[in-house]
């Protein structure tokens, strides 16, 4: 399916009182230019003044109520369900949000999912609230204009404007697992934007904004409208995100170009085995140390990243097909994966 380019405004000069041109009759560059930069204003403007009051301050509260620490979040329906980041919350399970027009309301953490830096609250007051519409992070395109929007060193609700930087980045989470289809951009943030959105040019949020990298400028990453939507149906769903055990350990690792023109192996990698727990899918099932993983499910896996991301909740209690090269032979093995439980 072909992605349809983002819609501009159309330029229009802010000078009212100025007389249009007569037809036919040449635009100078400087109103050219006046009209451009009128427009990317409006549109600014307008993005900030219809995301604003969706967004919110959390301060996180300990256990004896003290504040634990604070970030941004977004609400993501009119009955208070508000995202943000997992470190943010940092395992705390309470939080207070202050809104843009001055309520301080009380909200409890419904989930937190570590491995893709998310995390779901709802407000426990009866309070109707301006949420923000999740977009289609998949219609990106470098270039495009984004708006971040947030709480930086805790300055409430600070815009700021930039461009898609790049698409399908991946970020190593807090917790050691990778999370994939990161988008980055080059709009400024900074402690405090953590958990805000980023919102494109057509009011949409198609990110969480996450991570900026110490030392560098124009540098930030956002977390996938596409992945939020996920997690967060998980979280309202189940509780949590779930995901595929089967109890390895495993290192990306080389296929033996030898073996591979041997056997018709295309992929130049795989994820080597190198620990299994004893009692687990994988140990019951017959998998070794040593095999390197070719294929999980049919889909190439060519490197423990990929592996990792082969065993979503969808693989839970069902058989699925292990495709290894054990020594310099094929072998499938068939593996039931048990839920992953938190640590």
């Amino acid at each position: 399916m072909s992605k349809q380019p983002p819609e501009f405004p159309r330029l229009v000069a802010i000078d009212s009182s100025a007389s249009p041109p007569p037809d036919g009759a040449p635009v100078s560059p400087a109103a050219r230019e006046k009209q451009a930069l009128d427009a990317y204003s409006s549109l600014l403007v307008d993005v900030a003044e219809a995301v604003s009051p969706c967004v919110v301050r959390l301060d996180i509260l300990r256990g004896d109520g003290q504040r634990a620490g604070s970030g941004s979040g977004f609400v993501v329906s009119p009955d208070g369900l508000i995202l943000t980041n997992s470190h943010v919350i940092q395992g705390g399970r309470r939080a207070r949000a202050a809104t843009i027009d001055g309520r301080l309301l009380s909200a409890r953490v419904l989930g937190d999912d570590p491995d893709t830096d998310l995390a779901l609250l709802r407000v426990d007051e009866d309070a109707r609230l301006s949420h923000a519409r999740l977009g289609d992070s998949s219609a990106l395109r470098p270039g495009q204009l984004v708006v971040a929007i947030g709480n930086p060193l805790g300055f409430d609700t600070t815009v700021t404007a930039g461009v898609v930087s790049a698409l399908g980045r991946s970020l190593r989470s807090r917790a050691g697992g990778q999370i994939d289809d990161v988008i980055q951009t080059d709009a400024a943030l900074n402690p405090g934007n953590s958990g805000g959105p980023l919102v494109s040019s057509s009011g949409e949020v198609i990110g969480v904004n996450t991570a900026i990298i110490q030392g560098a400028q124009g540098i930030c990453f956002a977390v996938s409208s596409n992945t939020a939507k996920f997690v967060l149906g998980e979280i309202v769903r189940h509780g949590r995100v779930r995901r595929g055990y089967i109890g390895i350990a495993a290192a990306t690792a080389p296929v033996p170009r030898r073996i591979a023109l041997r056997l018709g192996i295309e992929q130049a990698s795989g994820a080597s085995i190198t620990g299994i727990e004893i009692e687990s899918p994988a140990f019951e099932a017959g998998l070794s140390t040593g095999d390197i993983v070719l294929k999980v499910d049919g889909k190439a896996i060519r490197g423990a990243d990929d592996l990792l991301r082969a065993l979503g909740g969808d693989v839970i209690g069902r058989a699925i097909s292990f495709d290894v090269l054990r020594r310099s032979d094929l072998a499938r093995i068939w593996v039931g994966p048990r839920e992953r439980r938190a640590a």
